[in-house]
């Protein structure tokens, strides 16, 4: 069993940086019976891809990442899948985990623009999206970009801006563009939306809606290190690293736009049998009538699980997915689209306990 809290990991995660071409894919909770590396078990023919490059690049970039950040390898994984989905990602982890850190080194080793803006409760839509701005010397209205317009924008402390401020997002998140005085302007591509919330701190916040909490492809938990890791970032900093200088820790581009773009050509091209549709439905349908949830989750999670196991498979080195690589974003993909009814919040149950069960009783496809 995984000790970390997101559902998948690395078998070398211990080791920052440590990335294994392919893996198995151990899920919390779940027993593991990985497919062999050499093909499918199932006798449909596919075998495993054949390494190529844009796969050596976004594994390469774990490494770099690795440079910077120790202990957080799934997280990075999370993020690397949500790009090569075009999916936004919600990070969920105390103060100090290294959340505004890891995606300042992703976005240097992908070669990708990133702005972070701090949420707070005064800021204002324009601030955000960008707004129009008279200009003197030409007697005319400009519209001045705001920070959304971007690659990678950190949304920081997501929950402390008003409802009105993370509506602004919406449009971005969804349709990738922004609309002002009926003008649409698009967003650079890649984007994606890292938002980051604390899980222990509510006083003066201003809870996430459903229907914003659906358009985040993965809900991440960044766990606090364990005691070697604890260890080896006070050694990193004892030895003089500063994290507002990535490049003297050795952090380096070892992928950009382009491989990301031939990744997600690949990940495409990912087979799924009709047994493992129907097992992502039967998944999802069953989180509907769990006597725990208030809301079950919608056909938009359904596809967002198909997805990401598509691209996990493929950086496992696969052609094909299995139900493994299903229950290994099930609660990635899902906790953050279902809701707990307030008798079973008051009883201390916990949404990925109800996931786990859901999983386990769901019939796996042979």
């Amino acid at each position: 069993m995984s000790s970390q809290p997101n559902s998948y990991t690395d078998s070398n995660s211990q080791h920052a940086g440590g990335v294994p071409p392919q893996q198995d894919v151990p899920h919390q909770g779940l027993p593991q019976q990985a497919a062999p590396q050499g093909g499918d078990p199932s006798g449909n023919g596919h075998r495993s891809a054949p390494e190529d490059p844009a796969r050596q690049s976004l594994l390469n970039v774990r490494a770099e990442v690795g440079k910077a950040v120790v202990g957080q390898d799934p997280t990075v994984t999370g993020m690397l899948i949500a790009l090569l989905c075009g999916g936004h990602v919600l990070l969920e982890g105390v103060p100090g985990v290294a959340k505004t850190l890891l995606v300042r080194a992703l976005s240097t080793a992908l070669s990708l623009d990133t702005k972070r803006v701090q949420f707070t409760p005064d800021l204002m839509p324009g601030d955000v999206t960008g707004s129009l701005v008279y200009d003197s010397h030409s007697s005319e209205f400009t519209f001045r970009e705001g920070p959304v317009f971007t690659n990678i924008m950190l949304a920081d402390e997501i929950n402390r801006t008003p409802p009105k401020t993370q509506a602004s997002l919406l449009e971005a998140m969804e349709e990738r563009q922004v609309s002002v005085d009926g003008v649409s302007r698009p967003l650079p591509s890649p984007f994606i939306v890292a938002a980051t919330q604390n899980p222990v701190e509510y006083e003066g916040t201003y809870p996430l809606p459903e229907a914003q909490l659906d358009r985040f492809l993965l809900k991440l938990t960044m766990p606090l290190p364990g005691r070697a890791e604890e260890i080896e970032v006070i050694r990193r900093h004892a030895s003089g690293f500063d994290p507002r200088n990535l490049a003297a820790a050795g952090v380096r581009p070892v992928a950009g736009a382009a491989e990301l773009s031939a990744a997600q050509a690949a990940v495409a091209q990912v087979a799924v049998a009709p047994e493992i549709l129907a097992y992502i439905v039967d998944v999802v349908r069953a989180t509907r009538s769990a006597p725990s949830f208030q809301l079950g989750v919608s056909p938009r999670g359904a596809t967002a699980l198909l997805n990401t196991s598509k691209a996990w498979a493929w950086l496992s080195g696969r052609t094909f997915v299995t139900p493994d690589d299903v229950k290994a974003l099930s609660l990635p993909c899902l906790r953050h689209r279902v809701g707990l009814r307030p008798e079973a919040q008051m009883d201390g149950i916990q949404v990925d306990d109800v996931l786990g069960s859901i999983l386990a009783s769901v019939p796996v496809p042979r």
